[in-house]
């Protein structure tokens, strides 16, 4: 049985599964399913939902359509999300394999670099970075990744510490292939899937911290997203909580569809290394 389909038979993984094809479709449709600009004003301001069937959702404080702001901020956080992980991944992956392959003085100088990031919060260091070079989309990327990869390399680390002695890759030793296309070509693809694993924590992380650099008015201004829609909302938090609420309930599914998939999808991988 394949681990899709070992995913798709726990009730987390069906679950967190739908959840997040549902946010990927979405995502992937907004500018088909609304074209325009989610930043122009569509109708009146402050409309409630449910009470226009061209705004289901309502409208914030200068009128533009809650609906179409939601959509469009499932496209940013997923493309935030997925983006940081995957440098995240790659970069901790290379580091740690290299650490552990190499050993020595090379190992301890990649680790206490290592040690240099892990200290300061993610959150934080995203923050300073941001401050410092300004807001765009890419830099919020880079910046997530910034204190991301910190355990992707670690744990590629240990991986690495236990393959190197292996007999294949002392086979290539003697073969006379270069020691980083060992690390690379021998020992980085075996030590890669317990990395993966961790790229679920990184997205939902990486989404959590996008949304509140924006709220903090630190996310690219030329985009929607609900970290900037739940900011809005604050503003008229008693009269129309509404507006802060929907972008919320987006973060939270998001969220816990990461961790649901996730949660399958670990389960579906030990069920497999189990049955082999």
């Amino acid at each position: 049985m394949t681990v899709l389909k070992r995913l798709l038979r726990t009730p987390e993984g069906l679950a967190g599964t739908i959840m997040l094809c549902l946010l990927a479709l979405a995502a992937l449709l907004a500018p088909i399913i609304f074209p325009s600009d989610p930043l122009s004003i569509a109708g009146p301001a402050l409309l409630p939902p449910f009470t226009d069937a061209a705004f289901p959702l309502g409208t914030d404080r200068l009128g533009r359509d809650v609906l179409a702001g939601l959509v469009h901020g499932a496209r940013a956080s997923l493309a935030v999300g997925i983006a940081a992980a995957a440098v995240a991944v790659i970069v901790g992956a290379l580091v740690g394999t290299i650490a552990g392959f190499a050993g020595g003085l090379v190992d301890e100088a990649l680790m206490r670099i290592v040690d240099a990031f892990q200290i300061v919060p993610s959150f934080l260091l995203a923050l300073a970075f941001v401050s410092v070079t300004g807001a765009s989309l890419t830099v919020v990327i880079i910046a997530i990744a910034l204190g991301a990869w910190t355990g992707p390399a670690r744990l590629a680390r240990a991986e690495v510490l236990s393959i190197r002695e292996r007999d294949y890759v002392a086979a290539a030793r003697v073969i006379g292939m270069h020691p980083l296309e060992i690390a690379l070509r021998q020992v980085l693809p075996h030590a890669l899937p317990p990395v993966l694993a961790l790229s679920s924590v990184i997205v939902a992380s990486a989404v959590l911290i996008e949304a509140a650099l924006s709220f903090l008015g630190l996310g690219d201004p030329n985009i929607v997203t609900w970290g900037s829609m739940i900011a809005e909302g604050r503003n008229v938090l008693r009269s129309a909580p509404f507006l802060s609420i929907i972008p919320g309930f987006g973060l939270v599914v998001t969220v816990l569809g990461v961790y649901l998939f996730s949660e399958g999808l670990s389960d579906a991988i030990s069920a497999r290394k189990t049955t082999n």
